[in-house]
């Protein structure tokens, strides 16, 4: 292992506007399309890339004011590059696009070391299981009753031990749409169901009691995630054998901390495209001082490694949409495999490479900055 290496010398961001195959609504909101956010890294003869979920005002954001920020700067010493990006947006407003910004730099920038080491990522973190519990995730509001079926009925036959679906878009129909899932996974296959804050607290109490005997086992955000007073409520009441999950909103640390502290859910959702890995990792161990079950939301490609190094990391996402997009535009992109999703630990950093021809009918964002420094050494 060298005593040193070279600074970071150039950083770029791109972003990309991927249609969905069919329109797609959960509880809260609808949606057509889906943009991927990436940053390419460049130190010595390494190149590295990251990438977050997000609007493509992050990818500008991350051009005009955080990417000269990343040159110059030791590609060993991830959290104080974070800390610095994280100072440099106070003013700006730390949570929402600001936090996608940074995460999908913060991605990159733990490729980069992953790979400067030649060891993945899940082993940089340090490895407490080689694959992860996937489950399949879609049943959008705005599919058909036989849509919804298809879907989650293909996954259970591809052996996923649990599905999940959305609802909340028309209370009054979610009874007669679970039921129609529950009968096409059969009743071996565990059945999650999704409102996106679109329920009020006894409509959300009232609900679980009728989704329990219809076998749901997990009751992700019955109410807003910022009702941490609702959630731990539903969680109280809801029957034997029902979790209650939420996290997913979370873009820093202190989130974490308030719901855990506040005893709100029975599993914690983390997403390092919204929070980045260092605090998904510490959300991680926040559920593990408090022995509460941890779990990653979407993005299954980076998440796999994470959940791989997350003591009580209990499953990860295997979402529709980011899944169609990771395996069209990533070389590497992990298949489950009976419902188990492991990282390739043959090849370093997130294992990951881009599709970039691919990917061009895409672009929406390209930064024209050339942002480079041709000295530095790190020591």
């Amino acid at each position: 292992m060298p005593d040193s290496y070279p600074a970071i010398q150039e950083a770029a961001v791109s972003a990309y506007t991927i249609p969905t195959d069919k329109p797609e609504a959960d509880g809260t909101i609808e949606w057509d399309d889906t943009t991927l956010v990436l940053v390419d890294l460049t130190c010595g003869e390494t190149t590295a890339f990251g990438y977050s979920y997000a609007d493509s005002s992050a990818a500008f954001l991350i051009a005009h004011k955080l990417a000269d920020q990343i040159i110059g700067q030791d590609p060993m010493a991830v959290p104080a590059t974070v800390l610095k990006l994280e100072r440099s947006v106070r003013n700006s407003g730390r949570p929402g696009i600001a936090s996608t910004a940074i995460a999908a730099i913060e991605a990159a920038l733990w490729d980069l070391k992953a790979k400067l080491l030649d060891v993945p990522l899940a082993t940089l973190l340090g490895v407490y299981r080689r694959q992860v519990t996937a489950y399949g995730s879609g049943g959008f509001t705005s599919y058909s009753i036989d849509t919804l079926k298809e879907q989650l009925g293909n996954w259970s036959a591809e052996g996923f031990s649990a599905v999940k679906m959305k609802i909340g878009t028309h209370p009054d129909q979610d009874p007669k749409r679970v039921k129609a899932a529950r009968a096409a996974i059969g009743n071996t296959c565990e059945l999650f169901v999704d409102a996106n804050g679109a329920y009020m607290r006894k409509q959300a109490i009232a609900m679980a009691e009728i989704f329990a005997g219809q076998g749901v086992t997990w009751f992700e955000e019955p109410v807003t995630s910022d009702d941490l007073d609702g959630l731990r409520e539903v969680s109280q009441q809801a029957p034997a054998g029902m979790r209650i999950a939420a996290g997913e909103y979370g873009y820093d640390i202190t989130y974490f901390h308030r719901m855990v502290i506040h005893r709100s859910v029975d599993v914690l959702q983390s997403d390092a495209t919204r929070c980045g890995i260092t605090a998904f990792m510490k959300a991680a161990a926040l559920c593990n001082a408090a022995h509460i079950p941890f779990s990653a939301h979407t993005s299954p490609s980076l998440h796999v490694h994470l959940c791989c190094a997350a003591r009580n990391g209990m499953n990860l996402e295997y979402f529709h949409d980011h899944v169609r997009i990771e395996h069209m535009l990533f070389d590497g992109a992990p298949t489950p495999k009976h419902g188990m999703l492991s990282p390739d630990f043959t090849r370093p950093g997130l294992g990951l490479d881009f599709k970039r021809k691919d990917a061009e009918k895409y672009q929406v964002f390209a930064d024209n900055t050339k942002h480079v420094s041709r000295h530095g050494v790190s020591g």
